[in-house]
């Protein structure tokens, strides 16, 4: 289990993707120093409801620059090399919606 005793929350972003989740989150450590955590959240239905399944990547500062270059080079290469002909701007953002409508049946109690 993750020790929160020396970190705070100084940004937040969620990005809903169907049934996956992806929080973008700044912390703080007591040092005043800044990292990032980037966590997948899935949801997993059982016996018993669901569950959420997690993942989670740190990213401190000094890699942030790599980080972006190495993600912007890779995305670049699926859309110009292995699927050039795709229409990434038309992506079906209704589906998604109607996965959410769904969703809206459980309530946290």
């Amino acid at each position: 289990m993750e020790d929160n005793r020396d970190k705070t929350e100084v940004y937040s972003k969620r990005v809903k993707a169907g049934k996956r989740t992806y929080f973008f989150d700044v912390k703080s450590t007591r040092g005043s120093d800044y990292y990032l955590t980037i966590t997948e959240s899935k949801k997993r239905f059982n016996e018993t409801g669901f569950t959420y399944e997690k993942h989670k990547i740190f990213l401190y500062k000094e890699d942030f620059e790599k980080f972006i270059e190495a993600l912007r080079e890779t995305v670049d290469h699926v859309k110009t090399e292995l699927m050039p002909d795709y229409d990434f701007s038309q992506l079906d953002s209704r589906r998604y919606e109607e996965e959410e409508d769904k969703e809206q049946d459980y309530k946290w109690e």
